[in-house]
């Protein structure tokens, strides 16, 4: 790892294929969607997709290949007034990164990855693990967390007078409690932009925005929304949850056993938290409603990317991660993109105009059949519902896609 050149790269441009919404087929570009600035972490590079994949498979192998230790963590006041906090004071750097981990994980988990960040970023950046959500509390709910995740990230930047940039890196679960943490430090800045105004949609418990690019998070410039192998579109459906081997009883007992095992926050990533006729959590947080500005948060950033393992992930499966239908998906090449290791796919996928989610009446009557009665065929009903309108309202922004599989 010591001889890799600069994550962020001054020469290197990926190629991305293209995908189309209309009839046409997708095709390879070689650079009309430059990553040069502002579109990448740094505003005089471009984001080196090769490196940054190795130095994600070297992250997998350490969360693949640890032992879940119990150990004492400190408190995240006591995590940002740390001894290398308090050296690197004298350095004036411009751009957080936020590093946010997973389910049942810890600050640990992020250990090489930090520290390789740390070499290939240089001093302009804060490289900040994340340590308010550690092992069982991340249980209590994704909105509790993403809460927490906030308070945490206000008070790193309150420490540090000289940020301007903020970013996140996250893993799993970390993607969606960034996610709503993200919306919950959003402001907009278009407050005399008429263009940007909240038009209400034809579902009262949703509204409608116009995206432009334009707002900050924690007060900074949002640059990159990174996740890799996070459930956006949650656990529930057919082969979400790898580990399942996609049998059918498996999959149905799931979900009523997932808020023994993992409380507030499996239920919400099955879809069945709540009265049935509220909307699920991780719908409401594919639009703009009462509890956040969700997409706004995410459309903010000048680049979102899904990083998303096609065959060997066996928590996370690959069509919720890479927030595809099950008839996007494709079969997966034998051999890796010349140049890259580990990457079998890369996609730029451009905004898709839309009214955004909505939840119907037959939803709402799919959810109470899925809580209080649930069979194989009214979980699948639900499900299907549940899964087109979260990827309605998410594709209303780009996406850049990266398959990878190791």
């Amino acid at each position: 790892m010591a001889s890799l050149a600069p994550i962020f790269h001054d020469h290197y441009l990926p190629r991305f294929k293209h995908h189309s919404h209309s009839n046409n087929n997708s095709f390879l570009c070689s650079n009309p969607y430059s990553f040069s600035y502002p579109y990448c972490c740094s505003s005089s590079a471009s984001f080196n997709w090769k490196n940054f994949v190795i130095v994600s498979a070297g992250i997998n192998s350490f969360w693949r290949n640890r032992s879940l230790r119990a150990q004492v963590m400190s408190s995240t006041e006591r995590s940002v007034l740390s001894p290398s906090w308090l050296l690197d004071m004298e350095d004036k750097p411009e751009h957080l990164l936020v590093l946010v981990h997973g389910i049942l994980a810890s600050p640990s988990d992020w250990t090489y990855a930090q520290a390789e960040l740390k070499k290939q970023l240089g001093r302009n950046f804060v490289i900040y693990a994340s340590s308010c959500n550690t092992f069982t509390k991340t249980f209590s709910g994704i909105d509790g967390a993403g809460k927490r995740l906030a308070d945490e990230v206000m008070l790193v930047v309150k420490k540090r007078d000289s940020l301007k940039k903020i970013s996140f890196l996250a893993h799993s679960l970390g993607g969606l409690i960034a996610r709503y943490a993200a919306a919950v430090l959003y402001t907009s800045t278009n407050h005399n932009d008429p263009s940007d105004d909240v038009v209400a949609s034809t579902n009262a418990n949703f509204k409608m925005t116009c995206f432009s690019n334009k707002g900050l998070i924690a007060g900074l410039e949002p640059i990159n929304f990174i996740t890799l192998a996070t459930p956006h579109l949650g656990v529930r459906g057919k082969k979400q949850l790898p580990f399942l081997l996609g049998v059918p009883i498996l999959e149905k007992l799931a979900a009523p056993v997932a808020p023994i095992f993992a409380g507030r926050t499996g239920s919400q990533l099955f879809l069945t938290e709540g009265k049935p006729n509220k909307p699920p959590l991780l719908l409401r947080m594919a639009s703009d409603c009462d509890d956040g500005k969700f997409l706004s948060a995410l459309g903010a950033f000048k680049c979102r990317v899904l990083y998303a393992n096609v065959s060997y992930d066996h928590m996370v499966g690959w069509r919720t991660s890479s927030i595809r239908r099950e008839t996007e998906l494709f079969k997966p090449p034998r051999r890796s993109l010349d140049g890259y290791k580990h990457v079998v796919d890369m996609e730029y996928c451009p905004a898709v105009p839309s009214e955004g989610p909505h939840f119907p009446p037959e939803a709402a009557k799919a959810k109470e059949a899925a809580q209080n009665a649930p069979s194989a065929q009214t979980t699948l009903e639900y499900h299907e519902i549940m899964e087109e309108e979260m990827i309605r309202g998410l594709q209303q922004f780009s996406w850049k896609k990266v398959d990878v599989s190791f």
